[in-house]
Protein backbone atom coordinates (compact mmCIF):
# COMPACT_ATOMS: atom_id res chain seq x y z
CA UNK A 1 0.00 0.00 0.00
CA UNK A 2 2.81 2.20 0.05
CA UNK A 3 5.78 3.46 -2.47
CA UNK A 4 8.24 3.83 0.60
CA UNK A 5 9.00 2.86 4.09
CA UNK A 6 7.39 5.55 5.92
CA UNK A 7 8.49 5.90 9.95
CA UNK A 8 7.09 3.41 12.32
CA UNK A 9 4.26 4.10 14.79
CA UNK A 10 5.51 3.72 18.22
CA UNK A 11 2.24 1.54 18.59
CA UNK A 12 -0.46 -0.39 16.50
CA UNK A 13 -3.70 -1.70 19.00
CA UNK A 14 -5.81 -4.09 17.26
CA UNK A 15 -8.92 -3.52 19.73
CA UNK A 16 -12.02 -5.94 18.86
CA UNK A 17 -15.32 -3.88 19.91
CA UNK A 18 -15.92 -0.42 19.27
CA UNK A 19 -16.09 0.35 23.12
CA UNK A 20 -12.50 -0.95 23.45
CA UNK A 21 -11.59 0.88 20.21
CA UNK A 22 -13.07 4.21 21.84
CA UNK A 23 -11.60 3.36 25.19
CA UNK A 24 -8.12 2.71 23.46
CA UNK A 25 -8.28 6.58 21.67
CA UNK A 26 -9.34 7.92 24.76
CA UNK A 27 -6.34 6.93 26.27
CA UNK A 28 -3.43 7.62 23.33
CA UNK A 29 -4.92 11.10 22.63
CA UNK A 30 -2.05 11.36 19.81
CA UNK A 31 -3.38 7.92 18.22
CA UNK A 32 -4.95 7.74 14.76
CA UNK A 33 -7.73 5.27 14.22
CA UNK A 34 -7.32 3.43 10.93
CA UNK A 35 -10.01 1.27 9.01
CA UNK A 36 -9.34 0.90 5.52
CA UNK A 37 -5.85 3.10 5.30
CA UNK A 38 -6.29 4.58 1.53
CA UNK A 39 -6.25 8.37 3.03
CA UNK A 40 -4.00 7.67 5.91
CA UNK A 41 -1.13 5.58 3.69
CA UNK A 42 -1.05 8.56 1.05
CA UNK A 43 -0.86 10.91 3.60
CA UNK A 44 1.90 8.96 5.62
CA UNK A 45 3.91 8.82 2.23
CA UNK A 46 3.49 12.21 1.32
CA UNK A 47 4.58 13.26 5.06
CA UNK A 48 1.48 15.02 6.03
CA UNK A 49 1.00 12.73 8.68
CA UNK A 50 3.71 10.80 11.32
CA UNK A 51 0.95 9.05 13.39
CA UNK A 52 2.45 8.33 16.74
CA UNK A 53 0.51 5.26 17.24
CA UNK A 54 -2.34 3.53 15.28
CA UNK A 55 -5.41 2.14 16.39
CA UNK A 56 -6.80 -0.44 14.05
CA UNK A 57 -10.45 -1.27 13.46
CA UNK A 58 -10.54 -4.45 10.90
CA UNK A 59 -11.14 -6.35 13.68
CA UNK A 60 -14.38 -4.89 15.14
CA UNK A 61 -17.43 -7.21 13.51
CA UNK A 62 -20.15 -4.71 14.80
CA UNK A 63 -19.43 -2.35 12.36
CA UNK A 64 -18.87 -4.37 9.35
CA UNK A 65 -22.23 -5.11 8.31
CA UNK A 66 -25.74 -3.81 8.42
CA UNK A 67 -28.98 -3.98 9.96
CA UNK A 68 -32.87 -2.64 9.92
CA UNK A 69 -33.85 -0.19 12.05
CA UNK A 70 -37.55 1.46 12.79
CA UNK A 71 -37.79 2.22 8.53
CA UNK A 72 -34.20 2.80 8.71
CA UNK A 73 -30.96 0.99 7.66
CA UNK A 74 -28.43 0.78 9.89
CA UNK A 75 -25.24 0.87 8.59
CA UNK A 76 -21.53 -0.26 9.81
CA UNK A 77 -18.53 2.54 9.94
CA UNK A 78 -16.63 0.01 8.66
CA UNK A 79 -18.53 -1.34 5.22
CA UNK A 80 -15.99 -1.54 2.71
CA UNK A 81 -16.89 0.39 -0.75
CA UNK A 82 -16.74 -3.29 -2.50
CA UNK A 83 -19.76 -4.74 0.19
CA UNK A 84 -21.61 -1.95 -0.58
CA UNK A 85 -21.66 -2.06 -4.11
CA UNK A 86 -23.16 -5.79 -4.06
CA UNK A 87 -26.47 -6.50 -5.50
CA UNK A 88 -28.25 -6.88 -1.92
CA UNK A 89 -27.06 -3.73 -0.84
CA UNK A 90 -28.14 -1.58 -4.43
CA UNK A 91 -31.10 -2.85 -3.79
CA UNK A 92 -31.33 -1.54 -0.31
CA UNK A 93 -29.56 2.04 -1.07
CA UNK A 94 -29.28 2.04 -4.70
CA UNK A 95 -27.50 5.49 -4.84
CA UNK A 96 -25.03 4.73 -2.16
CA UNK A 97 -24.26 1.50 -3.87
CA UNK A 98 -23.96 3.21 -6.99
CA UNK A 99 -21.48 5.90 -5.43
CA UNK A 100 -19.92 2.76 -3.34
CA UNK A 101 -18.69 1.28 -7.30
CA UNK A 102 -17.59 4.64 -8.51
CA UNK A 103 -14.87 5.09 -5.80
CA UNK A 104 -11.91 3.89 -7.64
CA UNK A 105 -9.83 0.61 -8.74
CA UNK A 106 -10.79 -2.53 -6.95
CA UNK A 107 -8.01 -2.15 -4.13
CA UNK A 108 -9.50 1.01 -2.93
CA UNK A 109 -12.45 -0.45 -3.30
CA UNK A 110 -12.04 -3.64 -1.26
CA UNK A 111 -10.31 -1.50 1.38
CA UNK A 112 -12.26 1.74 1.66
CA UNK A 113 -14.66 2.26 4.36
CA UNK A 114 -17.93 4.17 4.66
CA UNK A 115 -16.79 5.60 7.90
CA UNK A 116 -13.33 6.60 6.63
CA UNK A 117 -15.02 8.22 3.89
CA UNK A 118 -17.10 10.23 6.15
CA UNK A 119 -13.74 11.05 8.69
CA UNK A 120 -11.62 12.31 5.98
CA UNK A 121 -14.37 14.30 4.41
CA UNK A 122 -12.39 14.78 1.03
CA UNK A 123 -14.36 16.94 -0.95
CA UNK A 124 -14.25 14.18 -3.61
CA UNK A 125 -15.78 11.47 -1.24
CA UNK A 126 -18.44 10.08 -3.67
CA UNK A 127 -20.29 8.93 -0.45
CA UNK A 128 -21.06 12.07 0.91
CA UNK A 129 -23.52 13.86 -1.97
CA UNK A 130 -25.38 10.64 -1.60
CA UNK A 131 -25.66 10.67 2.22
CA UNK A 132 -26.39 14.69 1.95
CA UNK A 133 -29.53 14.03 -0.38
CA UNK A 134 -30.47 10.75 2.03
CA UNK A 135 -30.64 13.33 5.10
CA UNK A 136 -28.59 10.52 7.07
CA UNK A 137 -27.81 10.59 10.48
CA UNK A 138 -24.14 9.30 12.34
CA UNK A 139 -24.22 7.82 15.43
CA UNK A 140 -20.86 8.46 17.55
CA UNK A 141 -19.48 6.27 19.80
CA UNK A 142 -17.52 7.97 22.94
CA UNK A 143 -15.83 7.25 25.97
CA UNK A 144 -17.88 5.29 28.63
CA UNK A 145 -20.41 3.52 26.16
CA UNK A 146 -21.85 7.25 25.28
CA UNK A 147 -23.12 7.02 22.28
CA UNK A 148 -24.63 10.28 20.69
CA UNK A 149 -26.15 11.02 16.91
CA UNK A 150 -25.71 14.30 14.35
CA UNK A 151 -26.92 14.84 10.87
CA UNK A 152 -23.74 13.78 8.52
CA UNK A 153 -24.35 17.64 7.07
CA UNK A 154 -23.84 19.16 10.42
CA UNK A 155 -20.05 17.09 10.57
CA UNK A 156 -19.54 18.23 7.19
CA UNK A 157 -19.90 21.68 7.77
CA UNK A 158 -18.41 21.76 10.79
CA UNK A 159 -21.55 22.55 13.07
CA UNK A 160 -20.86 19.54 15.12
CA UNK A 161 -17.50 18.14 15.38
CA UNK A 162 -16.04 15.18 17.19
CA UNK A 163 -14.67 14.88 20.05
CA UNK A 164 -11.56 13.76 21.59
CA UNK A 165 -12.09 9.51 21.65
CA UNK A 166 -14.92 9.64 20.06
CA UNK A 167 -15.03 7.33 16.93
CA UNK A 168 -18.23 6.97 13.73
CA UNK A 169 -20.08 3.72 14.78
CA UNK A 170 -22.72 3.68 12.05
CA UNK A 171 -24.64 6.08 9.75
CA UNK A 172 -28.24 5.54 9.75
CA UNK A 173 -29.92 6.01 6.62
CA UNK A 174 -33.86 6.66 5.52
CA UNK A 175 -35.44 3.65 3.62
CA UNK A 176 -37.46 5.66 0.86
CA UNK A 177 -38.31 2.44 -1.14
CA UNK A 178 -38.04 5.14 -4.18
CA UNK A 179 -35.49 5.69 -6.78
CA UNK A 180 -32.13 6.98 -6.39
CA UNK A 181 -29.31 8.01 -8.20
CA UNK A 182 -25.78 8.71 -8.42
CA UNK A 183 -23.99 10.43 -11.25
CA UNK A 184 -20.31 11.94 -11.14
CA UNK A 185 -17.54 13.26 -14.11
CA UNK A 186 -14.37 12.62 -13.29
CA UNK A 187 -12.64 13.89 -16.47
CA UNK A 188 -10.89 10.91 -17.20
CA UNK A 189 -12.04 7.08 -18.73
CA UNK A 190 -12.56 4.72 -15.61
CA UNK A 191 -12.56 5.41 -12.02
CA UNK A 192 -11.07 8.67 -10.94
CA UNK A 193 -11.42 11.44 -8.33
CA UNK A 194 -15.00 13.25 -9.14
CA UNK A 195 -14.77 16.79 -10.61
CA UNK A 196 -18.25 16.98 -10.18
CA UNK A 197 -20.90 14.81 -9.00
CA UNK A 198 -25.09 14.88 -8.46
CA UNK A 199 -26.96 12.54 -5.85
CA UNK A 200 -30.43 12.66 -6.38
CA UNK A 201 -33.51 10.77 -4.45
CA UNK A 202 -37.17 11.29 -4.92
CA UNK A 203 -38.87 10.41 -1.63
CA UNK A 204 -42.65 10.35 -2.93
CA UNK A 205 -44.33 10.11 0.96
CA UNK A 206 -43.35 13.67 1.27
CA UNK A 207 -43.54 14.54 -2.67
CA UNK A 208 -40.11 15.64 -2.29
CA UNK A 209 -36.77 15.67 -4.25
CA UNK A 210 -33.60 16.13 -2.80
CA UNK A 211 -30.18 16.53 -4.42
CA UNK A 212 -26.65 17.07 -3.57
CA UNK A 213 -24.07 18.11 -5.32
CA UNK A 214 -20.54 16.94 -4.43
CA UNK A 215 -16.71 17.94 -5.05
CA UNK A 216 -17.00 21.44 -6.25
CA UNK A 217 -16.87 22.98 -2.65
CA UNK A 218 -15.44 21.46 0.52
CA UNK A 219 -18.81 20.07 1.35
CA UNK A 220 -22.08 18.50 -0.59
CA UNK A 221 -24.16 21.48 -1.83
CA UNK A 222 -27.89 21.41 -1.14
CA UNK A 223 -29.75 23.55 -3.96
CA UNK A 224 -33.15 23.58 -1.82
CA UNK A 225 -35.01 26.24 -4.11
CA UNK A 226 -34.49 23.81 -6.73
CA UNK A 227 -35.41 21.49 -5.08
CA UNK A 228 -38.72 22.73 -3.95
CA UNK A 229 -39.78 24.24 -7.25
CA UNK A 230 -39.02 21.39 -9.59
CA UNK A 231 -40.95 19.18 -7.04
CA UNK A 232 -43.50 21.07 -7.21
CA UNK A 233 -43.51 20.57 -11.29
CA UNK A 234 -43.85 16.76 -10.92
CA UNK A 235 -47.41 15.10 -11.35
CA UNK A 236 -46.90 12.58 -8.17
CA UNK A 237 -50.17 11.02 -9.00
CA UNK A 238 -49.36 10.18 -12.60
CA UNK A 239 -46.59 7.96 -12.80
CA UNK A 240 -44.44 11.13 -11.47
CA UNK A 241 -45.03 12.70 -14.68
CA UNK A 242 -42.97 15.94 -15.64
CA UNK A 243 -42.49 18.33 -18.61
CA UNK A 244 -39.10 17.71 -20.73
CA UNK A 245 -38.58 21.30 -20.16
CA UNK A 246 -38.37 21.03 -16.35
CA UNK A 247 -35.42 18.86 -16.61
CA UNK A 248 -33.50 21.16 -18.66
CA UNK A 249 -34.53 23.70 -16.19
CA UNK A 250 -33.65 21.99 -13.00
CA UNK A 251 -30.60 21.22 -14.49
CA UNK A 252 -29.41 24.91 -14.84
CA UNK A 253 -31.06 25.86 -11.40
CA UNK A 254 -28.84 23.42 -9.53
CA UNK A 255 -25.79 24.69 -11.36
CA UNK A 256 -26.50 28.12 -10.70
CA UNK A 257 -27.38 27.92 -7.21
CA UNK A 258 -24.26 25.68 -6.81
CA UNK A 259 -21.78 28.17 -9.00
CA UNK A 260 -22.98 31.54 -8.90
CA UNK A 261 -22.64 34.08 -10.92
CA UNK A 262 -20.07 36.33 -9.77
CA UNK A 263 -21.09 39.84 -7.80
CA UNK A 264 -21.42 43.04 -9.97
CA UNK A 265 -18.73 45.32 -10.12
CA UNK A 266 -18.38 48.97 -8.74
CA UNK A 267 -19.34 49.95 -11.91
CA UNK A 268 -22.41 47.41 -12.21
CA UNK A 269 -20.74 45.23 -14.88
CA UNK A 270 -21.04 41.71 -13.79
CA UNK A 271 -17.51 40.24 -14.41
CA UNK A 272 -17.60 36.74 -16.55
CA UNK A 273 -16.79 33.39 -14.90
CA UNK A 274 -13.56 31.94 -15.97
CA UNK A 275 -13.66 29.32 -18.79
CA UNK A 276 -13.16 26.21 -16.24
CA UNK A 277 -15.56 27.80 -13.97
CA UNK A 278 -18.53 27.96 -16.79
CA UNK A 279 -17.25 24.21 -17.81
CA UNK A 280 -17.19 22.80 -14.37
CA UNK A 281 -21.28 24.68 -14.06
CA UNK A 282 -22.31 23.10 -17.50
CA UNK A 283 -21.15 19.77 -16.36
CA UNK A 284 -23.23 20.01 -13.03
CA UNK A 285 -26.21 20.91 -15.31
CA UNK A 286 -25.79 18.19 -17.01
CA UNK A 287 -25.11 15.90 -14.11
CA UNK A 288 -28.71 17.12 -12.32
CA UNK A 289 -30.71 16.77 -15.47
CA UNK A 290 -29.35 13.26 -16.09
CA UNK A 291 -30.11 12.54 -12.67
CA UNK A 292 -33.11 13.85 -12.40
CA UNK A 293 -34.60 12.24 -15.75
CA UNK A 294 -33.02 8.41 -15.10
CA UNK A 295 -35.09 9.16 -11.03
CA UNK A 296 -38.32 9.88 -13.29
CA UNK A 297 -38.40 7.10 -15.67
Amino acid sequence: MTTHAPQAAQAVTLPSSLDEAVETLAGMPAAVPVAGGTDLMAAVNSGQLRPAALVGLGRISEIRGWQYQDGHALLGAGLTHARMGRPDFAALIPALAAAARAAGPPQIRNAGTLGGNIATASPTGDALPVLAALEATLIIAGPGGARREIPVSHLLAGVEMMRGGELIGFVRVPLLHAPQVFLKATGRTGPGRAIASVALVLDPARRGVRCAVGAIAPMPLRPLDAEQWVASLIDWDNNRAIVPEALNAFGEYVAAACIPDPAPAEDGSVPQLPPAVLHLRRTVAALARRALGRALT
